[in-house]
Protein backbone atom coordinates (compact mmCIF):
# COMPACT_ATOMS: atom_id res chain seq x y z
CA UNK A 1 0.00 0.00 0.00
CA UNK A 2 1.55 3.23 -0.56
CA UNK A 3 2.44 5.87 1.95
CA UNK A 4 0.85 8.90 2.06
CA UNK A 5 3.44 12.10 1.70
CA UNK A 6 3.41 15.51 3.21
CA UNK A 7 5.69 18.05 1.62
CA UNK A 8 6.75 20.91 4.10
CA UNK A 9 7.66 24.36 2.98
CA UNK A 10 8.65 28.04 4.85
CA UNK A 11 8.53 31.44 3.25
CA UNK A 12 8.75 34.38 3.51
CA UNK A 13 8.23 36.91 0.48
CA UNK A 14 9.00 34.10 -2.04
CA UNK A 15 6.68 35.65 -4.85
CA UNK A 16 9.69 34.61 -7.48
CA UNK A 17 9.86 31.48 -6.24
CA UNK A 18 6.54 30.17 -4.84
CA UNK A 19 4.82 29.36 -7.92
CA UNK A 20 7.49 27.24 -9.72
CA UNK A 21 7.68 25.53 -6.03
CA UNK A 22 4.17 24.62 -6.05
CA UNK A 23 3.49 23.48 -9.62
CA UNK A 24 6.37 21.03 -9.18
CA UNK A 25 4.51 19.44 -5.92
CA UNK A 26 1.21 19.04 -7.30
CA UNK A 27 1.45 15.43 -7.68
CA UNK A 28 1.80 15.19 -3.44
CA UNK A 29 -1.02 14.38 -1.04
CA UNK A 30 -0.73 17.11 1.04
CA UNK A 31 1.55 20.40 0.97
CA UNK A 32 1.96 22.51 4.89
CA UNK A 33 3.30 25.53 4.25
CA UNK A 34 3.97 28.07 6.76
CA UNK A 35 4.39 31.54 5.89
CA UNK A 36 6.08 34.64 8.08
CA UNK A 37 3.88 36.74 7.23
CA UNK A 38 4.70 37.52 3.94
CA UNK A 39 3.93 41.19 2.82
CA UNK A 40 4.46 41.10 -1.13
CA UNK A 41 2.09 38.55 -3.17
CA UNK A 42 3.35 35.03 -2.23
CA UNK A 43 -0.45 34.90 -0.50
CA UNK A 44 -2.05 35.36 -3.77
CA UNK A 45 0.42 33.20 -5.63
CA UNK A 46 0.04 30.51 -2.96
CA UNK A 47 -4.16 30.97 -3.41
CA UNK A 48 -4.28 30.46 -7.07
CA UNK A 49 -2.11 27.98 -6.81
CA UNK A 50 -4.88 26.03 -4.24
CA UNK A 51 -7.38 24.50 -6.73
CA UNK A 52 -7.66 20.85 -5.22
CA UNK A 53 -7.24 22.37 -1.37
CA UNK A 54 -4.21 20.54 -0.91
CA UNK A 55 -1.77 23.15 0.45
CA UNK A 56 -2.70 24.17 3.88
CA UNK A 57 -1.32 27.34 5.23
CA UNK A 58 -0.56 28.62 8.56
CA UNK A 59 0.72 32.10 9.43
CA UNK A 60 3.98 31.76 11.94
CA UNK A 61 6.55 34.59 12.65
CA UNK A 62 9.98 33.23 12.26
CA UNK A 63 11.55 34.41 15.97
CA UNK A 64 13.39 31.60 16.68
CA UNK A 65 15.14 30.59 13.33
CA UNK A 66 14.60 28.00 10.44
CA UNK A 67 14.96 24.86 12.64
CA UNK A 68 12.13 26.30 14.79
CA UNK A 69 9.98 27.02 11.84
CA UNK A 70 10.60 23.70 10.43
CA UNK A 71 10.11 21.51 13.46
CA UNK A 72 6.50 23.57 13.48
CA UNK A 73 5.69 22.71 9.32
CA UNK A 74 6.74 19.02 10.91
CA UNK A 75 3.93 19.17 13.45
CA UNK A 76 1.14 20.41 11.16
CA UNK A 77 1.99 17.28 8.63
CA UNK A 78 -0.82 14.54 9.02
CA UNK A 79 0.99 12.00 6.75
CA UNK A 80 3.32 9.35 7.70
CA UNK A 81 6.13 10.63 5.40
CA UNK A 82 7.68 14.08 4.61
CA UNK A 83 9.68 15.99 2.05
CA UNK A 84 11.24 18.87 2.72
CA UNK A 85 11.65 21.14 0.07
CA UNK A 86 13.27 25.07 -0.02
CA UNK A 87 11.31 27.89 -2.18
CA UNK A 88 14.11 28.00 -4.02
CA UNK A 89 13.60 24.17 -5.24
CA UNK A 90 12.04 22.31 -7.97
CA UNK A 91 10.85 18.42 -7.98
CA UNK A 92 11.21 16.76 -11.24
CA UNK A 93 8.98 14.61 -13.03
CA UNK A 94 11.39 11.75 -12.65
CA UNK A 95 12.45 12.63 -8.98
CA UNK A 96 8.18 12.72 -8.36
CA UNK A 97 8.21 9.15 -10.15
CA UNK A 98 11.23 7.91 -8.17
CA UNK A 99 10.03 8.91 -4.88
CA UNK A 100 5.85 7.76 -5.32
CA UNK A 101 7.85 4.06 -6.08
CA UNK A 102 10.11 4.70 -2.91
CA UNK A 103 6.99 4.89 -1.08
CA UNK A 104 5.00 2.11 -2.41
CA UNK A 105 7.72 0.05 -0.73
CA UNK A 106 10.19 1.81 1.35
CA UNK A 107 13.15 -0.15 2.86
CA UNK A 108 14.63 3.34 4.29
CA UNK A 109 13.92 5.33 6.86
CA UNK A 110 15.09 8.15 5.00
CA UNK A 111 16.59 9.20 1.82
CA UNK A 112 19.38 11.88 0.69
CA UNK A 113 19.02 13.48 -2.60
CA UNK A 114 21.78 15.32 -4.74
CA UNK A 115 20.75 19.21 -5.88
CA UNK A 116 21.68 20.11 -9.62
CA UNK A 117 22.13 24.14 -8.44
CA UNK A 118 22.48 26.98 -10.40
CA UNK A 119 23.62 30.54 -9.25
CA UNK A 120 22.19 33.71 -11.27
CA UNK A 121 21.27 31.60 -13.97
CA UNK A 122 24.63 29.45 -14.13
CA UNK A 123 24.52 25.96 -13.45
CA UNK A 124 27.31 25.34 -10.94
CA UNK A 125 29.26 22.57 -11.49
CA UNK A 126 32.33 22.58 -9.03
CA UNK A 127 32.88 25.52 -6.30
CA UNK A 128 32.04 23.24 -3.58
CA UNK A 129 28.57 22.31 -4.97
CA UNK A 130 29.62 19.47 -7.36
CA UNK A 131 28.46 16.56 -4.36
CA UNK A 132 25.64 18.42 -2.49
CA UNK A 133 23.66 15.89 -1.05
CA UNK A 134 20.27 17.10 1.05
CA UNK A 135 18.37 14.46 3.37
CA UNK A 136 14.42 15.62 2.88
CA UNK A 137 12.74 12.37 2.17
CA UNK A 138 11.99 10.99 5.70
CA UNK A 139 9.47 9.21 8.05
CA UNK A 140 7.77 11.27 10.41
CA UNK A 141 8.17 9.47 13.42
CA UNK A 142 11.74 8.75 12.73
CA UNK A 143 13.31 12.39 12.12
CA UNK A 144 13.30 15.92 12.87
CA UNK A 145 15.13 19.53 12.59
CA UNK A 146 17.94 20.84 14.58
CA UNK A 147 17.31 23.89 16.29
CA UNK A 148 20.00 26.00 15.23
CA UNK A 149 18.70 29.68 14.09
CA UNK A 150 20.55 29.20 10.62
CA UNK A 151 21.77 25.93 8.58
CA UNK A 152 19.62 23.91 10.25
CA UNK A 153 19.42 20.26 9.25
CA UNK A 154 17.53 16.78 9.99
CA UNK A 155 18.88 14.99 12.62
CA UNK A 156 19.89 11.94 11.41
CA UNK A 157 21.23 9.60 14.44
CA UNK A 158 20.49 5.87 13.76
CA UNK A 159 18.58 6.40 10.40
CA UNK A 160 18.91 3.95 7.72
CA UNK A 161 19.35 5.98 4.54
CA UNK A 162 20.52 5.99 1.04
CA UNK A 163 20.39 7.90 -1.61
CA UNK A 164 17.78 8.61 -4.58
CA UNK A 165 18.68 8.76 -8.43
CA UNK A 166 17.39 11.51 -9.60
CA UNK A 167 18.31 15.09 -8.40
CA UNK A 168 16.21 17.99 -6.84
CA UNK A 169 16.85 21.23 -8.87
CA UNK A 170 18.03 24.41 -6.82
CA UNK A 171 17.83 27.75 -8.05
CA UNK A 172 19.23 29.81 -5.34
CA UNK A 173 19.14 32.61 -6.61
CA UNK A 174 18.79 34.69 -9.56
CA UNK A 175 19.83 38.06 -9.03
CA UNK A 176 22.96 39.68 -7.03
CA UNK A 177 20.26 41.48 -5.12
CA UNK A 178 18.66 38.22 -3.78
CA UNK A 179 22.39 37.22 -3.31
CA UNK A 180 23.05 40.56 -1.14
CA UNK A 181 19.73 40.26 0.92
CA UNK A 182 20.53 36.47 1.82
CA UNK A 183 24.03 37.19 2.90
CA UNK A 184 22.65 39.65 5.28
CA UNK A 185 19.51 37.59 6.89
CA UNK A 186 21.90 34.29 6.74
CA UNK A 187 25.17 36.38 8.39
CA UNK A 188 23.06 37.81 10.97
CA UNK A 189 21.36 34.30 12.03
CA UNK A 190 25.08 32.73 11.78
CA UNK A 191 26.46 35.66 14.28
CA UNK A 192 23.69 35.76 17.11
CA UNK A 193 24.19 31.97 16.79
CA UNK A 194 28.03 32.04 17.43
CA UNK A 195 27.60 34.85 20.09
CA UNK A 196 24.92 32.50 22.09
CA UNK A 197 27.88 30.07 22.32
CA UNK A 198 30.18 32.77 23.35
CA UNK A 199 32.28 32.77 20.39
CA UNK A 200 34.85 35.34 19.96
CA UNK A 201 36.92 36.63 17.10
CA UNK A 202 39.67 39.42 16.59
CA UNK A 203 39.55 41.47 13.08
CA UNK A 204 42.72 39.39 12.00
CA UNK A 205 41.20 36.14 12.03
CA UNK A 206 37.97 37.62 10.15
CA UNK A 207 40.25 38.68 7.58
CA UNK A 208 41.40 35.41 6.89
CA UNK A 209 38.48 33.64 7.81
CA UNK A 210 37.33 35.82 4.27
CA UNK A 211 40.46 35.28 2.49
CA UNK A 212 40.66 31.52 3.29
CA UNK A 213 36.92 30.92 1.96
CA UNK A 214 37.51 33.03 -1.12
CA UNK A 215 40.63 30.17 -1.36
CA UNK A 216 38.53 26.92 -0.68
CA UNK A 217 35.88 28.30 -2.82
CA UNK A 218 37.42 29.34 -6.18
CA UNK A 219 40.82 27.17 -5.94
CA UNK A 220 40.67 23.95 -3.71
CA UNK A 221 37.11 23.49 -4.64
CA UNK A 222 37.52 23.96 -8.76
CA UNK A 223 35.54 26.89 -8.63
CA UNK A 224 37.63 28.77 -11.70
CA UNK A 225 36.59 26.05 -13.25
CA UNK A 226 32.61 27.48 -13.29
CA UNK A 227 34.61 30.39 -14.57
CA UNK A 228 32.91 33.94 -14.20
CA UNK A 229 30.02 32.29 -12.10
CA UNK A 230 32.61 30.39 -9.75
CA UNK A 231 34.50 33.56 -9.38
CA UNK A 232 30.83 35.38 -8.10
CA UNK A 233 30.04 32.34 -5.97
CA UNK A 234 33.33 32.34 -4.28
CA UNK A 235 32.99 36.20 -3.67
CA UNK A 236 29.81 35.99 -2.37
CA UNK A 237 30.89 33.12 -0.34
CA UNK A 238 33.82 34.63 1.29
CA UNK A 239 31.37 37.92 1.98
CA UNK A 240 28.97 36.04 4.05
CA UNK A 241 31.97 35.34 5.80
CA UNK A 242 33.31 38.42 6.53
CA UNK A 243 29.86 39.56 7.59
CA UNK A 244 29.15 36.88 9.74
CA UNK A 245 32.02 37.42 11.47
CA UNK A 246 32.38 41.00 11.45
CA UNK A 247 28.80 41.05 13.09
CA UNK A 248 29.80 38.20 15.87
CA UNK A 249 33.15 40.86 16.21
CA UNK A 250 30.58 43.90 17.02
CA UNK A 251 28.05 41.90 19.13
CA UNK A 252 30.88 40.75 21.63
CA UNK A 253 32.59 44.89 21.84
CA UNK A 254 28.70 45.88 22.68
Amino acid sequence: MKNKLSVIIIAKNEEKNIGDCLDSLSWADEIVLIDDNSDDNTEEIIKSKNHENKIKVFKKKMDKGFGDQKNFALKQATNDWILSIDCDERVTRDLAAEIKIILSDAHFDAYYIQRESYYCGYKIQFSGWRNDFVLRLFKKEKARFSDRLVHEKIIDDNLETTILKNKLIHRSFDTHEQVLKKINLYSTLSALEMYKNKKTVSFLTILLKTFSSFIKTFILKLGFLDGRAGLMLAISNAEGVYYKYLKLFYLNRK
